[in-house]
């Protein structure tokens, strides 16, 4: 949106717009995103109170799971506030700078969460192609490495993305058609040469989230053709249904993330569904990851229904 050629120079604030051509109906919208945080927030938050207390979840794939909640309730608190004030209160200003460490969280906890898929899928492949391997394979200071390894390959490469545009001065709009500081969207404001920062961007998106889809893809090709091979019939569903919760879990995050990915970039969507369905990217997986997993774990199950019981005891 551009307001009569006027360049502005070093900006101090931003004004989100919310979802372009739906500024009359955002109030409403607010509510179902605002039920789909509390889902994210509460179901994470219990699983963040079972696996640790709970004995028999200290295992890899509860591990990466509970780091997986944690990086979940990050995102909905990185996206969730502005976007609601801007939603119900008309809160549409924010500073530059500010605008810019939501951009590096809310990327740098995306990235972190395909990494997280990818060491998923790397605990079942070991668990069904090596089973008896699986313990001293992924020993607890293994597990650590991963976690660390993943955490630092998100905030050095994402880290990129805001010092980049910290290099640009001139920008033709302050207006961002967004409701939150999504990189293109901040990028396109510019009026100074975006090369390098549109460059960097593929590249970090292509280096993190495809390196980690192709992989999570030859992990589960190698999975399937092991659990192929097996002989009996109820061997190989028991194998395929430790699976099934985790392949639900990537196969929503990057359909949706490759969806925005490039629709950002190169298609042509009207703007308020690009958004929407971004934003819905964003914020589904956070929410429907803890009820997969609970509804898959009879453990997590139990301990949920423990919770509810206790608490309408204590009423």
């Amino acid at each position: 949106m551009n307001h009569n050629n006027v360049t502005y120079l070093n900006p101090g604030t931003v004004i989100l717009i919310g979802i372009p051509g739906l500024e009359h109906v955002q109030f409403w919208i607010g509510f179902p995103f605002f039920t789909v945080c509390l889902v994210a927030v509460l179901g994470n938050v219990v699983l963040l109170i079972i696996i640790p207390a709970e004995r028999s979840l200290h295992q890899p794939m509860y591990i990466f799971l509970a780091v997986l909640a944690a990086t979940d309730i990050g995102l909905c608190a990185a996206i969730a506030p502005k976007m609601l004030a801007i939603f119900w209160f008309r809160a549409y200003s924010m500073v530059f700078d500010a605008c810019l460490a939501q951009l590096f969280f809310i990327h740098t906890l995306q990235c972190m969460e395909s990494g997280i898929l990818l060491a998923m899928a790397f605990d079942r492949y070991i668990a069904i192609c090596d089973p008896l391997r699986h313990t001293s394979i992924l020993t607890p200071s293994i597990l650590g490495r991963m976690i660390v390894v993943v955490v630092v390959r998100a905030v050095v490469l994402v880290g990129l993305l805001p010092l980049l545009i910290k290099r640009l001065h001139h920008f033709q709009s302050i207006h961002i058609a967004h409701s939150y500081c999504e990189h293109m969207a901040v990028v396109k404001l510019a009026a100074d040469d975006v090369r390098i920062n549109k460059i960097c961007g593929l590249f970090v998106g292509f280096s993190i989230l495809g390196f980690d889809m192709v992989f999570i893809l030859i992990s589960y090709a190698l999975i399937f053709q092991a659990v192929f091979r097996l002989q009996q019939k109820e061997a190989r569903l028991k194998a395929f249904n430790t699976c099934t919760a985790h392949i639900f879990v990537f196969l929503e995050f990057y359909i949706l993330a490759f969806f925005s990915f490039f629709s950002h970039r190169f298609g042509h969507v009207v703007p308020s569904t690009h958004i929407l369905l971004s934003t819905i990217y964003l914020l589904l997986p956070p929410a429907l990851n803890p009820i997969v997993y609970g509804v898959k774990n009879m453990v997590i199950r139990k301990r949920v229904a423990q919770i509810f019981l206790l608490n309408q005891g204590c009423q």
